[in-house]
């Protein structure tokens, strides 16, 4: 049997909150959705399953020893579970901005759509997803709620204040000149969109003072 310590790095003994940083690292690494129709996509999956098993096992153990009641057990049993998830979902929202940053947006709004919870990150894809396709009103709702759920995001309170302030332009444009220039305020917003979506990846489109 493959042992658990040696599958994640870490040495026996180590605490809870090593095990759950390795795997965490670990998982960004070998998580298959990074590797496309890559033939290593074939041995990421091998290679998930084997830190999925081996992250339960050490989680068990640790529940196991320093508790000892069954119920006790089972509360740790289910945190971890409940761990695994938010590192599914984690990778799930990186494979999203992969697909944002690649133009590829009915995926990722087919695997936004599959999730349960909505989370401050997951409005604000939502909203990315929206604005790509030219639906600003709606892409202004997401990203405004992900902002009320996570006011502290700067990510989130940037793009939101960006594309008020944008949307505010673009409604003076047509509403005033209706000519070329509601043209080249859709423009701009497009650019913006394509721009702030790119910085999610640590890209840069437009350079900043």
């Amino acid at each position: 049997m493959t042992n658990p310590y040696e599958v994640l790095g870490v040495k026996e003994g180590t605490s809870k909150e090593d095990i759950k940083k390795a795997y965490r690292e670990l998982a960004k690494k070998y998580h298959p959705d990074q590797y496309g129709d890559n033939p290593l996509k074939d041995l990421a999956e091998v290679k998930m399953r084997e830190l999925n098993e081996a992250y339960d096992s050490l989680m068990k153990n640790h529940s196991s020893s320093n508790n000892g009641s069954s119920s006790s057990y089972n509360s740790q049993s289910n945190s971890g579970s409940t761990s695994n998830n938010d590192y599914t979902n984690n990778n799930i929202y990186q494979s999203v901005r992969m697909d944002l940053n690649s133009g590829n947006i009915p995926s990722a709004e087919q695997k936004l759509n599959t999730m349960n919870t909505k989370t401050a990150e997951w409005n604000f894809l939502m909203g990315m997803v929206h604005l790509k396709k030219g639906w600003h009103d709606s892409a202004y709702n997401f990203i405004n709620t992900a902002c009320t759920q996570d006011p502290k995001n700067i990510e989130y309170r940037r793009s939101f204040n960006e594309l008020n302030s944008r949307n505010s332009n673009y409604r003076d444009n047509y509403y005033g000149r209706r000519g070329n220039d509601s043209g080249m305020g859709n423009m701009c917003l497009n650019i913006w969109c394509a721009d702030t979506i790119c910085e999610c990846l640590g890209g840069d489109l437009i350079s900043c003072c």
